[in-house]
């Protein structure tokens, strides 16, 4: 039997007012937004191009190289994954972030002229009026240092990505004048950004929505909207899809979420999330590299992947559980390994390249012991199980492989 008939499906009857009306992208911003968190290490050079090609790999649309404007070790960093892309003829294409600032800005340009890789320049401000007191600027201040930006990145042949800090908090007025003007200047793309964390899902929405109905629709061109978000709220996820839902075209996110504070929209938990809800391109993308990618960054950064993390950490799949264990065996028994993923998990780990783990510990049942056996081509004689059983149920801990050999070979 097929086992989606098996399940019944609440997130069905309103799935179509949650399906883009398009296929949507997404950006990564791992390697420079991700490395603002404080305590990140900067991978190398040679870490940060495995981490290029696992986001190849998964289909990932765009990256951020990182901030040249930043000083000489970014400037190494920026050019040798620009370098990358255009010797391996990668599909990913590239940005550069920078403050609407000259000395920002060129660095960029000469490194497009170095690779020969076109580089999009993603220059950004910030915006609400809490930011603007306490840094003392004005509207008129914002709006001339938006213009001047923007015409100097166009007048060096650079594609412009306008980027308004904690869009989120901004009134409205100020939020359709810079983004109008940075279009008008010749920016072809608008970032929303939730700097701070702030939004929620309907907030996200009508955001997206006002950028659209307001700005880019009476500019007459062909601007990409796209969503920035962070996780202070723990609502990154939940609105980055309430953003594509109201008609962005991309979504910005980084591997685990990591950087500032508690982190930004978690791109391995959009890529699940696109894929499960069935939404294109991801319906149709391999992500059985989704664990390596988040592992290679948790290494690369030294950021360690929590055991209970959606779909990568160490439990996702993982059960010590006695009656759960028990229906998972059964859905194997059944010669099903469709059934055995999805009879206790709502996500089906074989999409991941992964499998379900059945361990044992003081709530297993004997069924575990056996499993746990049988799967490692031991022999479960009734001594050897009821010996393992007593062990797990005296135990205050899942047992590890070590303590269970020690059990089987006691005999």
């Amino acid at each position: 039997m097929n086992t989606s008939e098996l399940i019944f499906d609440w997130n069905l009857p309103a799935a179509e007012q949650w399906r883009p009306s398009k296929a949507v992208r997404l950006t990564d911003e791992t390697l420079r937004d991700g490395l603002q968190s404080p305590s990140v290490r900067d991978p190398s050079i040679e870490q940060k191009i495995e981490i290029l090609q696992l986001m190849e790999a998964l289909g990932i649309n765009t990256l951020d190289l990182g901030l040249p404007g930043a000083g000489a070790r970014a400037v190494e960093h920026v050019t040798a994954l620009a370098r990358e892309i255009v010797a391996q003829k990668l599909k990913i294409t590239a940005y550069c972030a920078a403050r609407t600032h000259e000395n920002d800005i060129r660095p960029i340009a000469e490194i497009v002229q170095k690779t020969g890789l076109p580089i999009e320049a993603a220059t950004f401000i910030g915006s609400s009026p809490i930011r603007r007191y306490a840094e003392g600027w004005d509207g008129e201040f914002l709006l001339q240092t938006t213009e001047k930006a923007v015409r100097y990145a166009v007048s060096l042949g650079l594609e412009v990505m306008y980027v308004t800090e904690d869009t989120t908090r901004c009134d409205p007025e100020t939020v359709k004048a810079l983004n109008a003007a940075a279009i008008n200047c010749g920016a072809r793309a608008v970032v929303i950004c939730d700097t701070a964390g702030h939004a929620t899902p309907t907030g996200a929405g009508a955001l997206v929505k006002f950028v659209i109905d307001e700005v880019v629709k009476p500019s007459g061109e062909k601007i990409r909207v796209e969503w920035h978000g962070h996780c202070d709220r723990g609502l990154a996820v939940a609105n980055s899809m309430a953003a594509l839902m109201a008609g962005a075209d991309c979504v910005h996110a980084t591997a685990l979420g990591i950087g500032e504070r508690v982190g930004n929209t978690q791109m391995d938990q959009m890529l699940v999330n696109l894929k499960l809800m069935g939404i294109a391109p991801w319906d149709r993308q391999d992500l059985t590299k989704l664990k390596q990618y988040c592992q290679a960054v948790s290494v690369a950064t030294g950021v360690p992947i929590p055991a209970n993390y959606p779909v990568v950490g160490e439990d996702a799949f993982r059960t010590a559980t006695g009656v759960h264990a028990a229906a998972v065996i059964k859905a194997y028994k059944k010669k099903d390994i469709e059934l055995a993923n999805a009879v206790y998990s709502g996500v089906p780990s074989h999409y991941f390249g992964l499998e379900q783990v059945i361990d044992i510990g003081p709530m297993s049942g004997k069924s575990n012991v056996l499993f746990w056996l049988e799967h490692r081509g031991l022999e479960a004689s009734d001594e050897v199980v009821e010996r393992i059983y007593k062990c797990a149920k005296a135990s205050d801990h899942t047992l590890s492989e070590a303590e269970i050999m020690e059990c089987v070979q006691a005999g």
